[in-house]
């Protein structure tokens, strides 16, 4: 079973907000980006694991971290397949 994906994003109005991956709307609106990371490591691990997508506020990733113990895929995109609890950031 494919786990799940969170982005934490910037929104215009200087709140940021967690949506998961495919979702239409953000799963929720925080004042800090420290608010919407907890949240998002909170949901991926309700989810038993998964990975947590960091922007910065230009949009960009910033960092990547994975969750959880089953190894998936890299897939169509070719990035960090979630394996074991393994976290890198992205240099742009």
């Amino acid at each position: 079973m494919a786990k799940s994906s969170y982005h934490v994003i910037a929104k215009s109005d200087g709140a940021w907000s967690v949506k998961r991956t495919g979702a239409e709307r953000a799963s929720g609106n925080y004042p800090t980006k420290a608010a919407a990371v907890t949240s998002a490591k909170r949901l991926v691990s309700k989810e038993g694991g998964g990975e947590l997508i960091i922007h910065g506020k230009d949009g960009r990733v910033s960092s990547r971290s994975c969750f959880g113990n089953e190894p998936e895929p890299a897939g169509e995109r070719g990035n960090l397949s979630c394996v074991g609890d393994v976290s890198r950031s992205v240099k742009s």
